[in-house]
């Protein structure tokens, strides 16, 4: 009765709702931060009760948002190193963090370890077990080789890159991490949600046969813009307004978009052969919104013969959606917000899940992060994040080129959108016009392989 009154008392402490986990802990999204007035316990393995230091690279909201989770995901872990391209962002949050964790005594980044610039990364990687990368997805590539190259354990943001050259640099860390058993975790949180695993495990069950087809949905008002400052030159500005810019962000069909493709890969079990579609720009069309698209339609087909149609957009007063439907060869499921729904071809509900009580995923992937490390098991979750990000990439290239895109043709594509080495004093990859505006990708004439 001991034991399992303890385990009843760990899973409620862990299990806080998305809205109980805003309420109740510290929770990071473009910026805006809310502070716990009840700390998370976590669950210690007494076999390996080592202190683990943890560096954060990258401090905007999200890399803020996902230090304060892995703090609260483990009893016996500190953060000692911090990195960031600029110093006000690094600093504020320090601040942040400080504060989220009240009393506790885990923040312990000295003055010396807070590293700034184009080399900060690897300086911070360096004094740590566990790596958290959270720059602009650009960057990732680079950083991520060398946290594996340093045998270091990873939680990364998704995506994992923004070109073709960045997903095979990926790919070949992720089969290192493998070999020497390092743990990754990439932030697609929805592998960590109880309603998409319960979901998961009816289709593996055969609840509704085959997937055939379905429909994938990232629609809603758009992000933030950071305007041009005075005095800042293009390679600032651009880091600084980094969502706008591809060779940084990859377009919103890889930022965000990305979670609800790769939910169809996952729920398929396989990855996309090919892309086709259209997309543009009609409302942010504005000098500070760079060289994205605000919309785009995609169809993936997969091996299967699944289709799968793609849409994402960024329009203010429009139908927000972020939510995916399948159809199978026996009926079919669908997942929005915490809730899955499996029904058969005659409307009859063959299961449901209601989750306003489950574990909140952006912390359950912390969770299992560290205690994997603590148990001596091998998350690897890299290939997948390499596999989707390059779907959404192949994506991109449909709507950017109107042409067909075929995976295996588009993998061999050594077209970079990030430079190798970049300082203060380098050129900004992409640059305005005399009118301050940005070329715009323009179906039949852009190269995209």
């Amino acid at each position: 009765m001991k034991n399992s009154n303890e385990k009843k008392q760990k899973s409620q402490l862990l299990s806080n709702t998305r809205r109980g986990f805003v309420k109740n802990t510290a929770l990071f999204t473009g910026g805006a931060m809310l502070l716990p007035n009840l700390q998370m316990n976590a669950m210690v393995n007494v076999l390996n009760d080592k202190k683990l230091k943890i560096a954060l690279v990258g401090c905007g909201g999200r890399g803020t948002g996902a230090a304060v989770q892995a703090l609260n995901a483990d009893d016996n872990v500190e953060l000692v190193a911090m990195a960031d391209a600029f110093e006000d962002r690094l600093k504020s949050s320090l601040m942040n963090i400080t504060k989220a964790m009240g009393e506790s005594k885990k923040v312990k980044v000295k003055e010396k370890n807070q590293f700034v610039g184009f080399d900060a990364a690897q300086k911070a990687i360096d004094l740590a077990d566990v790596v958290i990368l959270a720059t602009p997805p650009g960057f990732r590539p680079q950083h991520f080789e060398y946290a594996i190259n340093n045998g270091k354990h990873v939680f990364m943001e998704k995506p994992v890159a923004t070109d073709v050259p960045g997903v095979r640099k990926v790919l070949a860390a992720a089969k290192k991490a493998k070999e020497n058993k390092l743990n990754v975790v990439v932030g697609l949180q929805r592998h960590y949600q109880d309603n998409y695993l319960a979901a998961l495990d009816h289709l593996k069950k055969d609840a509704i046969g085959s997937i055939v087809s379905g429909q994938v949905y990232w629609n809603s008002g758009g992000v933030w813009v950071r305007e041009r400052q005075p005095g800042q030159t293009e390679l600032e500005y651009q880091m600084r307004n980094w969502y706008y810019f591809n060779w940084l962000c990859g377009d919103h069909i890889l930022e965000q978009h990305i979670h609800n493709i790769d939910v169809a890969n996952w729920f398929i079990g396989e990855y996309p052969i090919s892309a086709q579609g259209m997309g543009g720009r009609q409302v942010r069309t504005g000098k500070d919104h760079g060289e994205i698209y605000d919309h785009h339609f995609v169809e993936f087909t997969y091996p299967s013969g699944a289709v799968i149609a793609s849409q994402c957009r960024h329009m203010p007063e429009t139908m927000s959606r972020v939510s995916e439907f399948f159809q199978g060869t026996k009926g079919t499921v669908s997942t929005e917000g915490d809730n899955a729904t499996l029904k058969d071809w005659s409307g009859k509900t063959i299961f449901e899940h209601r989750g306003k009580d489950d574990p909140n995923p952006y912390q359950v992937e912390h969770i299992k992060l560290f205690e994997s490390i603590r148990n001596g098991g091998v998350i690897a979750d890299a290939e997948n994040g390499a596999k989707s990000t390059m779907s959404a990439i192949i994506g991109r290239m449909a709507t950017y080129s109107g042409k067909v895109i075929k995976w295996d043709e588009a993998m061999q594509s050594n077209l970079a959108l990030v430079p190798d080495i970049l300082t203060w004093d380098s050129q900004a990859p992409v640059q305005p016009n005399a009118d301050g505006m940005y070329d715009i990708p323009t179906p039949g004439k852009t190269t995209v392989i």
